[in-house]
């Protein structure tokens, strides 16, 4: 589970403690999308599986297991659970299973996210790096 850090006002409101501004609301939903999604990523291998396929279009479970230094069972495994999260998709070519990034459910989330923000101001600051939404 997430916690966000706020503090209620004397008017019963919650605000953001650093900035005691008002707090936006987060859907349970979409935090327990998140939270499922990180789950996926926190693991080494599924995480450079998605590496991978970043770098081409699809790719072969035999060539995934070589990149992987991984048995077939063992990457068969991390497959179906970046399946089962619509993260990827199979597709099957006679007896051969090749496997491509599923971009749009990343999409879907970072859309949600961005959403309970304020126009204007969605940016997500990590450190260095600042994530943002460019409207279409």
């Amino acid at each position: 589970m997430v916690n966000v850090l706020m503090h209620e006002t004397a008017h019963g409101q919650d605000t953001d403690p650093k900035t005691d501004t008002p707090a936006l609301a987060v859907s349970e939903d979409l935090v327990t999308n998140l939270v499922r999604l990180f789950k996926l990523l926190s693991d080494e291998t599924r995480l450079r599986i998605l590496y991978y396929l970043t770098q081409r279009s699809e790719l072969h479970v035999r060539a995934l297991c070589e990149l992987l230094h991984e048995s077939q069972p063992a990457v068969s495994h991390h497959l179906a659970l970046l399946r089962e999260a619509h993260l990827i998709e199979r597709r099957r070519e006679g007896k051969h299973n090749y496997y491509g990034l599923r971009t749009q459910q990343f999409s879907t989330l970072l859309d949600m996210l961005f959403a309970t923000m304020p126009e204007g101001s969605r940016r997500i600051r990590l450190e260095d790096y600042l994530l943002s939404h460019l409207p279409v």
